[in-house]
């Protein structure tokens, strides 16, 4: 068993409270303008943005320190087009079949279908997978443990700071998902857990106008 030795905190950053508030706030408002996008731009993205932007999700938690996840970048344009075909495919079986009819009927109002163009057109994809077991120096299995909340946990990070650098995202998950794993050769630990679509915003990009729950629907403060 691995043990971590006891450092001191780093000095924490504090701040007045009209400070706090004002930081809140303009980070909420920044994030209140994320919306999932479905045309993308194919304008490049810096490596070195989305490199800082992968760092940040890895400062999540995660169930006892063991940072279960694993992040693909797929740049190559070839390789997005497999992966274009392989999710198109799993999508018409889905909508010709496997999804509920009540399921289809929730999602209509997003016009969603099975064609899935910006897969290619977007400069980055990454795919996220979550590790179901670790491997020691001797390649025996290691427990990992709340791996499903730790990836989504760094997830949301990934999200929140690729709109921070101004980019947009799409999270899409093919149903199912298991061609990721083969066709970007992962190993039997690792299971698809998202798609991240990433790049900038197409020409006259539009998105639905929906509306998201207020803090009163969503929140209960106790004491």
């Amino acid at each position: 068993m691995t043990e971590y030795p006891f450092v001191p905190l780093p000095p924490p950053v504090e701040y007045p409270p009209e400070e706090m508030r004002r930081r809140a706030g303009e980070f909420y408002a920044l994030m209140a303008r994320r919306r999932t996008v479905r045309d993308f731009s194919s304008r490049p993205v810096p490596r070195g943005v989305i490199e800082d932007c992968l760092r940040t999700a890895g400062t999540a938690p995660s169930g006892a320190h063991r940072q279960p996840w694993r992040f693909v970048v797929v740049l190559d344009p070839e390789t997005k087009r497999r992966i274009r075909e392989g999710a198109e495919e799993e999508e018409r079986a889905f909508y010709a079949g496997r999804a509920s009819v009540e399921w289809l009927e929730a999602i209509a109002p997003l016009q969603t279908g099975p064609e899935k163009p910006f897969l290619e057109t977007a400069p980055v994809l990454i795919v996220i997978f979550a590790e179901s077991y670790g491997l020691d120096r001797s390649g025996e299995r290691v427990k990992n443990y709340y791996v499903q909340e730790s990836v989504g946990i760094a997830t949301g990070l990934l999200i929140a700071a690729l709109h921070h650098v101004g980019l947009a995202t799409l999270t899409h998950t093919p149903s199912p998902m298991g061609f990721l794993a083969d066709l970007l050769g992962r190993p039997p630990n690792e299971r698809p857990f998202l798609l991240l679509v990433v790049g900038y915003p197409g020409p006259g990009a539009m998105v639905p106008d929906l509306r998201r729950k207020s803090l009163s629907e969503t929140t209960i403060f106790m004491g």
